[in-house]
């Protein structure tokens, strides 16, 4: 929001959230109807291409938006080098709203202008004069315009919310107030309306106009330089002609300079090129990819989580991962989600990615995503495969000079690789450490037992933070009571003391704390006393099926406040929210150990120091659901 909003800063239909498409629903099921029933000379194929306009400047956007995030985590040739936080996120999630806008106008002007309908495909005059009207007018009075928007009076009331993004990403380009837009519409529809009264537009021309328009918007504000050296020497006057990611980002972090829309010329003509312009570009581009201190890597879970990541939709990567997929991702995007997963679980597919990039204190971390969904990690013919991208990433990390590797979800699973103990094993002389994360996870779980608790139920595979949970708990004097015979032996040979440990000989529900894995399924639940609550000491949350008990989160805590570029979810964990496992290699990374801590290592007697660490490194832990009074 600008600092003073003025007149027409919302949008009309901002009440409507995501049902805001349905404004064009009617529309586009019309033209599609139309074209379908319509004898041949009466078929328009210009309305029918208002429809395929629409979805793919949709698709260009996503596909800017994914590139640049992920090129911006590597760091490689990164403008600026600041974070990217949820408020942004959040100003920025209507970008698709201009999108919206100007279908409607084209639906508009194909029935009520001259000369727009049943165009042809392709017309050379149209074209070339449509590009010389854009040339011309358009970026001179687009200049113009701009400055004034930076004068006190407009820029207080429209133009400071654009430039509330200092760190630009493409979708930045197209966040204004809806008066802005209005005005950007009249500009930029000048060349169009120009060939249509002459009676030269054609449908072609238009799709690649608009096509422009976004894409150089988009690289405007892509925040990472891609315009080569040689380019400018193969052609100097091309400067002039064709801004650069750096020459528009210094409009965001200067202000007074390079108003320019695509052409910097006028600024050239008129004084106000910055001076840093070249310098800015030349650094940009001679800046590596970055090597991280520690790399975090995880995998996909459900095949809608694909859209979640941080490299999917902005907008649902900020907020935790649904339980239930929203109604358009299940109704309409599942033919491009199946296509999407296909690809990137293919053969082809057979290392990590980048994803993320942040920054705790002075320690750069990355999060690499396996592409792998979480049905792979429970059949065993997938093994093979799964271990082979995690050895390699971690090679590929350790040659790099990467200090602490942490495995995240499923990639730590016993059963895969005893904890990423097989990799220790296979390759002695690494230098990386590598994390699993149970100490951390199990300390988190500890700590998040309420004071005053006698007893607790134990339900789940008694996996390595299971086995960690159960024997501290034993040794503060708390009883575990463990509703299954075959895990109570299991947690036995883990190295769990009998002491306080007790096997269910009959229907013992009564403790109303309950530390739960996510094998645990309706009936036990069921089973619970009124005002129980769960907690989880497995990767993923079990399902919530009672209404009256509290479910506390996956083993987790709150980051620094220090920590920066947290403009994303953890999967189903809230915003500024770090899985214990990701925040364990962290703190070994900020505690210094030079030793591994994965596979047969259990932290059974230091889970206190490590609470202690994460603490003292300004990590806290999540908020308790209240039960003290059912206590």
């Amino acid at each position: 929001m600008a600092s003073r909003p003025g007149a027409l800063t919302e949008w009309p239909w901002s009440s409507l959230g995501s049902f805001k498409y349905l404004l064009v629903a009617p529309l586009v099921m019309a033209s599609m109807h139309s074209y379908v029933t319509a004898e041949d000379e009466e078929k328009d194929l210009g309305r029918l291409a208002i429809v395929a306009l629409m979805l793919w400047r949709i698709v260009h956007s996503q596909i800017w938006i994914s590139v640049a995030r992920q090129r911006t985590a590597m760091g490689r040739k990164k403008i600026v080098d600041k974070p990217i936080e949820f408020e942004q996120v959040d100003r920025e999630r209507t970008w698709d709203d201009q999108i919206i806008f100007n279908t409607l106008l084209m639906y508009l002007a194909n029935f009520k202008l001259p000369g727009s309908c049943r165009l042809p495909l392709w017309r050379l005059d149209g074209a070339i004069l449509m590009a010389l009207l854009h040339a011309g007018p358009v970026e001179f009075l687009y200049y113009w315009f701009h400055r004034a928007l930076h004068h006190h009076f407009l820029y207080s009331r429209y133009h400071s919310h654009h430039h509330s993004s200092i760190v630009t990403e493409p979708i930045t380009s197209v966040v204004h107030p809806f008066a802005e837009h209005i005005a950007y519409t009249l500009l930029f529809s000048i060349p169009m309306v120009t060939a249509s009264l002459c009676g030269i537009l054609s449908i072609v021309p238009v799709i690649a106009y608009m096509t422009y328009i976004d894409f150089m918007n988009n690289l405007g504000h892509c925040n990472f330089e891609l315009f080569p050296k040689r380019l400018f020497h193969l052609f100097p006057p091309l400067k002039f002609l064709c801004y650069t990611p750096s020459f528009h980002s210094l409009h965001h972090t200067q202000f007074r300079t390079n108003y320019s829309l695509f052409m910097p010329i006028y600024d050239y003509i008129y004084g106000t090129t910055d001076k840093s312009s070249e310098s800015l570009y030349e650094r940009s581009l001679e800046i590596k990819e970055e090597s991280p201190d520690v790399m975090h890597l995880t995998h996909l879970t459900t095949l809608d989580s694909i859209y979640q990541m941080r490299l999917g939709f902005p907008s649902l990567s900020s907020h935790p991962l649904w339980s239930r997929s929203p109604w358009y991702l299940s109704c309409f995007m599942w033919p491009f989600t199946l296509l999407l997963s296909f690809v990137l679980t293919s053969p082809f597919s057979s290392r990590t990615f980048v994803f993320e990039r942040n920054r705790i204190r002075n320690l750069t971390i990355h999060s690499h995503i396996l592409p792998k969904f979480a049905f792979h990690y429970k059949s065993q013919c997938h093994h093979e495969s799964i271990n082979n991208i995690i050895e390699a990433a971690i090679l590929e990390a350790d040659e790099k000079g990467v200090r602490v590797m942490s495995l995240g979800l499923m990639n730590n699973r016993e059963e895969l690789n005893g904890c990423g103990e097989m990799y220790v094993q296979k390759h002695p002389k690494l230098k990386i450490k590598l994390v699993d994360g149970s100490s951390m996870a199990a300390a988190v779980v500890v700590n998040s037992i309420p004071k005053g608790t006698s007893e607790v139920v134990f339900r789940g595979n008694p996996t390595k933070v299971a086995s960690a949970v159960v024997f501290a708990l034993c040794q503060r004097g708390i009883k575990v009571v463990v509703l299954r015979a075959e895990e109570h032996s299991r947690l036995v040979k883990s190295g769990v003391v009998k002491k306080n440990l007790v096997q269910c000989t009959s229907n013992y529900y009564s403790p109303v704390v309950w530390l739960v894995g996510d094998e645990i399924g309706k009936e036990e639940q069921m089973k619970a006393k009124e005002g129980t609550l769960f907690i989880p000491f497995s990767h993923f949350p079990p399902d919530k099926l009672r209404k009256d008990c509290f479910y506390h989160s996956t083993p987790a805590m709150l980051v620094p406040k220090s920590a920066q570029n947290i403009d994303s979810c953890e999967n189903w964990l809230g915003r500024r929210v770090m899985s214990a496992w990701k925040v364990g290699g962290i703190v070994h990374a900020l505690e210094g150990l030079e030793e591994h801590d994965c596979g047969n290592t259990r932290n059974f007697f230091r889970l206190h120091a490590i609470w202690e660490a994460a603490l003292r490194h300004d990590f806290t832990p999540l908020p308790s659901p209240t039960i003290s009074s059912l206590i």
